[in-house]
């Protein structure tokens, strides 16, 4: 199991850290549009951060009004959310390998973990995962790797070189940590595409942005069955 582990170079409550807040805000509009909220009974947040200090971890739980519906999903220890957000309940575990039973939520979100969990064909076992212990709904976000600054790191325009070069060129800046392909690779909206095109138990595809210094920052993947 490893360790809880931090993605975001960002300070406690800095700038960067409210751009980011404001940004998964506009997320979490952009599903209550494409969903009515209301009427799911079970959601499973797959990813959730052991992370308290900054304002924008965790943002489904701070936002979502029923957190007795919610279950908190992480290869983190963030069992304390079991008392910060009444009813919520926690499970420790992988994301390629869920101990769920299919269809067992009516929502499956997941915001930052696709572009963290390997390479790309642990990219698409994620989605597919995420699929089957679905009802409803999957949506993930994942940052674009088309967005001028790249989001982890704060360094601009590096990660459009190949990601070979990409990853040497962070570890000679002291970036070990992001230059492993295990901890940090970031997918573009033609990556989706490729990866939605052998979901045949999926009936709708929903595929937008967010943007951040008016480029597309994010994008999100919404999912029906």
């Amino acid at each position: 199991m490893k360790q809880n582990l931090v993605y975001s170079t960002a300070k406690s409550n800095s700038m960067a850290n409210l751009a980011a807040y404001n940004t998964r805000l506009k997320m979490y509009r952009k599903l209550s549009q494409k969903i009515n909220l209301e009427e799911l009974q079970t959601v499973i947040d797959v990813g959730a951060t052991a992370d308290r200090a900054q304002v924008s971890s965790n943002f489904f739980e701070n936002l979502y009004p029923h957190p007795e519906r919610i279950t908190a999903f992480s290869n983190q220890d963030a069992s304390w959310m079991e008392q910060e957000y009444k009813g919520i309940r926690f499970v420790r575990g992988t994301a390629l390998d869920m101990p769920f039973e299919n269809d067992s939520f009516d929502l499956v979100f997941s915001s930052a973990v696709m572009e963290h969990v390997g390479n790309f064909e642990n990219q698409i076992c994620f989605v597919k995962e995420c699929l089957r212990i679905s009802k409803k709904y999957v949506f993930i976000t994942t940052p674009n790797r088309w967005h001028p600054i790249e989001l982890h790191t704060a360094i601009p325009l590096l990660h459009y070189l190949p990601k070979n070069i990409h990853r040497s060129i962070l570890k000679i800046l002291g970036k070990e940590f992001f230059s492993k392909e295990e901890n940090l690779n970031l997918l573009t909206k033609n990556d989706l595409r490729r990866i939605c095109e052998g979901l045949i138990e999926v009936k709708n595809i929903s595929l937008q942005t967010v943007s951040f210094l008016g480029f597309p920052s994010n994008l999100l993947l919404l999912l029906e069955k």
